[in-house]
């Protein structure tokens, strides 16, 4: 409920204010089980998405953010439910696993989940390679992928500055991915590995990032 009014009035004001370019919208399903994979390269990102993409878009962040107390804590957790954040516990054992079965859930009940692959922010802009838990979600649950390219955001909000600035930023959600099964003879930890190359390209062919291949340093443990 919060979160529908969040896009009821925030997304027309980010669209005034900003005016930022958009494209490929049609390319997301307005019903059933999708996967927005996006490039990440600002703490803004999952606000972005879930206010400009055409449908909600659930992402996951620590269950700190949502049991904090008092004033500062009520605020914290009325922010991250206004854009869709699913509670998740990241210090148990297991934890990966943990937030891949809560990501399961979301999709299994027919919505769309926001993962960004590489894992934490690109530091330099370039585009890192890719951690194969989306492809763990893409090939388990049989749900389509949308390569997601953001641009411009990390000047929108640079790393280490609480308050955005103006600047105008491009979003653009590119053709679905279907992510077949691979055949008996392929082992899984191989197919997660190509599926997730694939999917990465694709984000890279749209952002025009330069590819690191190698992974991020510090793999975050907020879905921002």
């Amino acid at each position: 409920m919060l979160y529908s009014l969040a896009r009821l009035v925030l997304a027309p004001m980010l669209r005034l204010i900003y005016q930022p370019v958009v494209r490929g919208r049609g390319n997301v399903p307005r019903r059933g089980p999708v996967i927005l994979a996006s490039n990440h390269l600002s703490f803004i990102d999952s606000i972005v998405i879930a206010l400009l993409a055409p449908r909600p878009v659930h992402f996951l962040a620590k269950d700190e953010y949502f049991t904090g107390t008092g004033l500062k804590g009520a605020l914290t957790r009325c922010f991250f439910t206004a854009f869709g954040c699913i509670p998740v516990d990241r210090r148990a054992h297991r934890s990966a696993q943990a937030s891949l079965d809560a990501a399961e859930q979301i999709l299994v009940s027919g919505r769309a989940f926001g993962i960004y692959p590489e894992g934490t922010r690109s530091p330099d802009g370039r585009l890192y390679r890719g951690r194969t838990g989306v492809a763990w979600l893409a090939l388990t649950t049989g749900t389509p992928v949308i390569p997601v390219a953001l641009t411009g955001t990390e000047r929108l909000q640079p790393l280490g500055r609480r308050l955005p600035r103006y600047h105008r930023i491009t979003v653009e959600f590119g053709t679905p991915l279907h992510c077949a099964k691979p055949h008996a003879t392929v082992r899984p930890a191989q197919a997660r590995r190509v599926t997730t190359d694939k999917i990465v390209q694709a984000i890279g062919d749209m952002s025009g990032q330069e590819y690191a291949q190698v992974y991020g340093r510090t793999p975050e443990t907020s879905a921002h």
